[in-house]
């Protein structure tokens, strides 16, 4: 082992007995690390990730996602406070959107979550999706390990509901919940088309003040539509609740069925299935992110691109052929 490799391993296991230990600033370092796109970076990483892997996995992972103004951050500020009374430490990974101008986050969850971000047994993390397809950062999967070893027993995943954004997340949790609003109109009905068959719960929220009665309807509403929808997981009944985020009504109603739903579907091996299935689709993903990079690193790729895509700029060369001649040069040192 040379120099370089002996600081990198002395670095990873100061780091994980750091974060295993419950050190929150040493879960914060973790994070950035595995978030990291800088080469000089990722060897560290995955070995954090080598070593924190046996301590992994043994979290509630809960989806949340719905659209703008349906009130997510409300509602995990009130859910993740009645999980922490509970004695569960909770850690919420928020998935921005980034500013597709300067790359930064739009959002503020951290800011927004007011009560769990001052709730010792809780942990947020803000993360701008840096343009990810699907709306859900590309590290989140490792975001979700480094929380678990570090001892968070309910992981929530927060993305906005941009319609691919909720295609990812479903590969990413256990539970997946989707909130609603009434008087939504159109935009609602859409949403409920698209995203309605990859739920597990659906959240009518905000049922507060004049809105109660709205929202039982609305519950009522969407109850009888989902008699004609397959479940999004076998053996589980996908039904609908309406709750709070304000006042917290319904919270102990939704963390009943999220825990009768751990119950059911580990006792019939789908919870498992489902696990092992998203590992392998967390490979296939990994793999494809990794070989488009080493394709956009080639260095002749680089050379060649301008020519390339002027030759496709000015109609003198097809799409298919531009793409052939740039894989020829890529593969060159696969």
């Amino acid at each position: 082992m040379n120099d370089d490799q002996q600081q990198r391993q002395t670095d990873v296991d100061t780091l994980a007995r750091g974060l295993l230990a419950g050190d929150r600033a040493a879960l914060a370092r973790a994070i950035t690390l595995v978030e990291s796109s800088a080469p000089q970076h990722q060897g560290t990483a995955q070995a954090l990730l080598s070593a924190l892997l046996p301590h992994s996995g043994a979290s509630i992972r809960i989806g949340v996602t719905g659209p703008p103004g349906a009130g997510k951050s409300t509602f995990i500020d009130n859910f993740g406070c009645a999980l922490t009374e509970r004695g569960r430490r909770v850690a919420v990974l928020a998935v921005d959107p980034s500013s597709s101008l300067t790359g930064g986050s739009i959002l503020g969850d951290k800011t927004r979550m007011e009560r769990l971000s001052r709730d010792p047994r809780a942990f947020i993390r803000p993360t701008p999706t840096g343009g990810v397809l699907g709306g859900v950062a590309g590290k989140t999967r490792e975001a979700i390990l480094v929380c678990e070893a570090a001892g968070y027993d309910v992981i929530i995943v927060e993305t906005v509901g941009t319609g691919q954004s909720e295609v990812t997340l479903r590969s990413l949790v256990d539970f997946f919940l989707l909130l609603l609003i009434t008087g939504a109109g159109d935009d609602l009905q859409g949403i409920k088309k698209g995203v309605i068959e990859l739920a597990d719960a659906l959240v009518i929220n905000k049922a507060d003040g004049e809105n109660v009665a709205a929202a039982k309807a609305a519950r009522a509403q969407f109850s009888r539509s989902l008699h004609f929808v397959a479940p999004a997981t076998a053996g589980w009944r996908t039904r609908a609740f309406t709750a709070s985020g304000l006042t917290g009504a319904g919270i102990d109603e939704i963390w009943a069925a999220i825990s009768a739903f751990v119950t059911e579907t580990k006792a019939g091996g789908v919870f498992e299935e489902r696990r092992t299935a998203q590992r392998r689709e967390w490979l296939h993903s990994a793999l494809e992110a990794r070989l488009r990079d080493l394709v956009f690193e080639n260095a002749a790729l680089r050379q060649a691109l301008p020519e390339i895509e002027a030759a496709l700029l000015n109609g003198e060369l097809s799409l298919s052929a531009a793409a052939e001649q740039l894989l020829k040069l890529a593969s060159s040192d696969l």
